[in-house]
């Protein structure tokens, strides 16, 4: 059952889903681009641009749940000299909530990957700290995608298998039960891309390729352009982009497919991704990663009373 939230009847959503009053925990990443300081002549409510954080508001409202997470960029706790993040903090403080934020580095909890992302995580009755969370040494993106290396001496576009035991932790914590890879479409890109990336070492970018490769001479490009991963370390922030992204495989001369994405970002391989191509890999990077969505999960649990 699909709505449209911006035009339901809330009637209707509780008559359907009875047991949204009867929660503890609402998240969601509403967008809170119209909040600014600047925006002196029009309410922020009418922001189009705030639509769904006022709708997200609404289920809290309606909810009124024990704990709010909100995860968005880290950028959104400067922006505007801090404005959305008062704003925020105004919003649920009205409402009986205390609010505490943070900006995680993803790498800190065991995903292969630096991702900076800030959550809120907002309480009525309960009192949450960030610095309870457990870290654990960084997962390198070897470990991550290493075993997926040998597809690409066998090519197809089918599902592969993998007929080796996890010989790590976080592999076993990625395969699924029947060892089955999916969303690993191999591509390799034009020539004249993988001419380019084959110059640049493990660590490096653009600048290991020689200029008589490219057909404009620029020396701005960004530092992440033709970026080849590090086997031993953590990889960049995983993208969006398909053919667009910037960064490439350690030691084959293409970008990641959505599958070692997925890894990166800590997604086991029984999560399936379906849709176009494009849309695989805006799911999987547009999402917060698993991994770290768990430890908050579990010092969720912890405050509230449930054992883990």
């Amino acid at each position: 059952m699909c709505y449209d939230l911006s035009t339901v009847e809330y009637q209707k959503l509780t008559e359907n889903f009875s047991e949204i009053l009867n929660i503890d925990v609402l998240i969601g990443g509403p967008p809170c681009q119209g909040f600014s300081s600047a925006n002196r002549y029009k309410k922020e409510e009418e922001d189009p641009r705030n639509q769904l954080f006022y709708i997200f508001l609404k289920f809290v409202d309606m909810a009124n749940p024990k704990v709010i997470v909100i995860e968005n960029v880290k950028e959104i706790i400067s922006k505007d000299n801090g404005h959305i993040k008062n704003k925020i903090y105004e919003i649920f403080e009205k409402r009986g909530y205390k609010v505490t934020h943070k900006v995680l580095d993803a790498s800190d909890f065991g995903v292969p990957q630096k991702k900076l992302r800030n959550f809120f995580v907002i309480t009525k009755g309960f009192n949450f700290s960030f610095d309870l969370m457990k870290k654990e040494k960084p997962t390198t993106v070897k470990d991550a995608i290493g075993e997926l290396y040998f597809f690409d001496k066998n090519i197809n576009n089918s599902n592969y298998y993998i007929n080796t035991e996890a010989s790590t932790p976080y592999r076993k914590y990625l395969r699924n039960n029947n060892n089955i890879v999916k969303n690993h479409d191999i591509k390799y890109p034009a020539e004249i891309v993988q001419k380019r990336i084959a110059y640049v070492k493990q660590g490096e970018n653009w600048q290991s390729i020689p200029k008589e490769l490219f057909n404009n001479e620029r020396n701005n490009r960004h530092s992440s352009a033709y970026k080849r991963l590090k086997e031993n370390d953590v990889s960049v922030t995983i993208d969006t982009g398909n053919a667009h992204s910037n960064y490439f495989h350690p030691i084959y001369n293409r970008i990641p497919t959505v599958r070692e994405n997925a890894r990166l970002q800590s997604f086991p391989d029984n999560f399936e991704f379906f849709g176009t191509k494009t849309s695989q890999y805006k799911q999987v990077g547009n999402a917060v990663p698993p991994i770290i969505s768990y430890e908050i999960a579990k010092q969720i649990d912890k405050i509230i009373g449930r054992k883990y």
